[in-house]
């Protein structure tokens, strides 16, 4: 057989990989059913019943090309963010964002900045276009902006990825911190503000629009997957300058956005009274799940996201036997990759069924370690 290959070097030399494992690819190895969905950060509660309903009416069109222009969609998150829709662009979620932004900026062997242990999609992308990761620890269970400026500045590197607040921490930085880094940075660095979880934020740690709307090298990205509860929807958005936002159109899938996807965006945008009634729901999911953490002599770390990271006081090992014993009783949840973050278990928000089973099944598992 030729030994000829038709794709490229780099493609040759990448591991065909997932970056996460779901949850029904658990179901299909174990053979045991997910009871409770509460690892991937998917928001349990769903979306608004004003939104299912616009789905609902969407579905009949869906033989119908979504908006290539996506100018509906734009002009209602203007409206809602206080901006210009020329300061937007539209996205197969943060995880298409993310893959063109790093296409954009990135050719073989240019480094890029990153967290040690941060958002895993993101590294999937550097190195599908053949970036060279470079990661700085976290400190004290929080993105080292410090550490991540020397590094920028030390390996002259033209991206570096930075989300507030965090995955898979939860932690957050202060808003003027935010601003003062990225103003900061060497004008030839992009700088990538995950904003994935801002909704669920404490008030002071989302910098204003207009603090960093003027800038050249920043793009913020945030989605409509978390506290808006449409992870399947896939939809995400960039906020940037006119000339960052105009630069997706010269590589993005103009027909990437489906019809039902973007109606029930625009839903949920008209309906901030469910979206208040759900960060409270999130926040008193948190709660619980940190009561939860503390009963069975676990630390829970304080969280600005739809997730609660539980220092769990041991290492990987231990961490990922609790992960394992949980899905044994049908309770799906992640953890961190990386050490020392791998001491933790990450548990998200989720409805009262699912924390009670956590619950009652906890204590089992640990118990049985």
């Amino acid at each position: 057989m030729s030994a000829f290959s038709r794709f490229t070097p780099l493609i040759g030399a990448l591991p065909a990989t997932v970056p996460f494992v779901g949850p029904e690819a658990i179901e299909r190895a174990r053979g045991r059913a997910v009871q409770a969905r509460i690892g991937a950060n998917e928001n349990g509660f769903g979306p608004a019943p004003s939104v299912i309903e616009a789905m609902k009416s969407a579905a009949a069109d869906s033989w119908k090309y979504s908006d290539p222009e996506n100018y509906q969609l734009k002009q209602a998150l203007a409206a809602h963010l206080g901006c210009n829709a020329e300061n937007i662009a539209i996205g197969e979620g943060v995880d298409g964002l993310l893959g063109q932004i790093v296409r954009m900026v990135i050719e073989p062997g240019m480094p890029v900045v990153s967290s040690y242990g941060a958002y895993p999609t993101f590294n999937f992308h550097v190195a599908g276009h053949g970036g060279t990761l470079v990661t700085v620890p976290y400190r004290d269970d929080r993105e080292d902006l410090d550490a991540l400026m020397d590094t920028v500045i030390r390996e002259n590197a033209p991206l570096v990825y930075f989300a507030n607040p965090d995955n898979p921490m939860g932690s957050w930085n202060d808003a003027e911190k935010i601003v003062s880094f990225a103003r900061g940075l060497p004008e030839s660095c992009l700088m990538v503000l995950d904003e994935a979880y801002c909704e669920t934020a404490p008030d002071g740690a989302t910098p204003e629009l207009a603090a960093m709307i003027d800038l050249p090298n920043i793009i913020r990205t945030r989605t409509f997957s978390k506290a808006y509860g449409l992870a399947g929807a896939r939809v995400g958005y960039t906020i940037s300058t006119p000339d960052n936002a105009t630069a997706f159109d010269k590589i993005r899938n103009h027909f990437g956005m489906n019809r039902v996807g973007v109606a029930a965006a625009l839903a949920a945008l008209k309906d901030q009274d469910y979206l208040a009634e759900v960060i409270d729901k999130i926040k008193a999911s948190r709660d619980r799940i940190s009561a939860i953490a503390r009963a069975n002599g676990l630390e829970p770390l304080p969280s600005a996201t739809n997730f609660v990271a539980i220092d769990c006081g041991r290492d990987g090992t231990h961490a990922r036997a609790i992960v394992d014993g949980l899905m044994e009783h049908g309770v799906f949840i992640r953890m961190p990759g990386v050490a020392p973050l791998n001491r933790c278990i990450r548990i998200s928000a989720g409805p009262e069924q699912d924390m009670a089973l956590l619950e009652e099944v906890l204590p089992k598992v640990l118990k049985g370690l």
